[in-house]
Formats: structure tokens, C-alpha cells, sequence
């Protein structure tokens, strides 16, 4: 087993941890940075929709905030803080779209409001108000009354291949334990510990 994949099983070994515990309303979320061309670091809170060997999946808007900086600056950051478990993993790497097949499955999967409003919210863009946002709601379930919701061609998923992942577990005296799993520019994988 290369150490990337023992990253990989690692988190997901943890992941079940996470999903498993009472405590944890949703293991899947995650706080994704992304920056724009201008340097302007953004972070906000999205959910994991899948992770293989591949690497870490999320679905979104290619016209929002975070689809824009991605079209440009293609690299991106994940951290899931798993607060009970006393857990977190940091995850960092190059982003590329899913095929169309994946988005098409994954659009598919979701409840028919979520898919009905991946149209209807032009995402990150200012809203005059809530009403108008649920009038394009109304008109949407109109057009699409009786028949499936297509998946629209703005909206995708994003998988980040790790180039670092970093295992936290808290301790006494913030004496935490940090493992890191890292691939250096000519694809080597390397692992360390790291001083709290």
C-alpha cells in the first residue's frame, strides 16, 4: 500500500468514527478555502459527497464565488473537525471536475427541491430578496411539473487530489499529536510527525 492510500484509509477510518458518533450532527462537513486571482483567501463550510483513492468530492455552482476562484486558481483546502472525537483532518491538493456521468449520477441522487434549486439560485449573486428567490423556485417546479429535473450545465462536482493530508488528535497540555502525509513536485509521498 503506497502512503497515499494509507492517508486516504486512514481519513476514512476516522470518517467512520465521525459518522458513527451521536454527538456529530453532520461528519460530512467540511471547511473548504479556496483564493482568487487578486490572492483574496475565501472559506466556507460545503460536504464531503464521496472520497475513494481518487480523492475528496463536492458538488457546487461553477458560477458561484468558489466556482469562479477554482476555475482560476485550481487548488484548494479541506478541514474537518470532528469536535467530540477530539479529531481533525487537513487536507490540501490540486481540483478538477468530475466527469459528467459522476455529476449526472450524483444531481440525480438528490431530493427534487435541492435539484429545483440548483437552477433556481444564481449562487453567490446578490438576491433583491427571499420572495424572488422562491418565485424562481414556483416557476421552476411549473416547467419541470411531471418529468425529471436535468442537471443544469453551471452545476458540478469538484474532486480534490490530495498533494497533503494532515492527521490531528488533541491531547493533554495541547500536546497534539499531528501525522503528515505529504507528495513532494516529483510525486513522492513522504510521511512525519509534526510538533504540535
Amino acid at each position: 500500500m503506497t502512503l497515499r492510500e494509507q492517508a486516504i484509509d486512514r481519513f476514512q477510518e476516522w470518517f467512520r468514527q465521525a459518522q458513527d458518533c451521536a454527538e456529530i450532527a453532520d461528519a460530512t462537513a467540511m471547511t473548504l478555502a479556496t483564493v482568487s486571482d487578486g490572492g483574496q483567501p475565501a472559506a466556507r463550510t460545503v460536504l464531503l459527497k464521496g472520497v475513494d483513492h481518487r480523492g475528496f468530492v463536492f458538488y457546487t455552482n461553477t458560477r458561484s464565488r468558489k466556482g469562479l476562484h477554482l476555475a482560476t486558481q485550481p487548488r484548494a483546502a479541506v478541514c474537518f473537525y470532528w469536535a467530540p472525537l477530539n479529531l481533525q483532518v487537513l487536507v490540501e491538493g490540486d481540483v478538477s471536475q468530475v466527469s459528467g456521468d459522476e455529476a449526472d449520477a450524483y444531481f440525480a441522487s438528490r431530493p427534487r427541491l435541492s435539484q429545483v434549486g440548483a437552477w433556481a439560485s444564481e449562487q453567490s449573486q446578490p438576491l433583491d430578496s427571499p420572495e424572488t428567490l422562491a418565485a424562481r423556485v414556483d416557476a421552476l417546479e411549473r416547467e419541470y411539473a411531471d418529468q425529471p429535473v436535468p442537471r443544469p450545465p453551471h452545476w458540478t462536482g469538484y474532486r480534490i487530489d490530495p498533494t497533503l493530508m494532515e492527521f490531528w488528535a488533541a491531547a493533554d497540555g495541547r500536546l497534539h499529536r499531528r501525522e503528515r502525509y505529504q507528495r513532494d513536485g516529483d510525486g513522492a509521498w513522504s510521511h512525519c510527525f509534526v510538533n504540535p
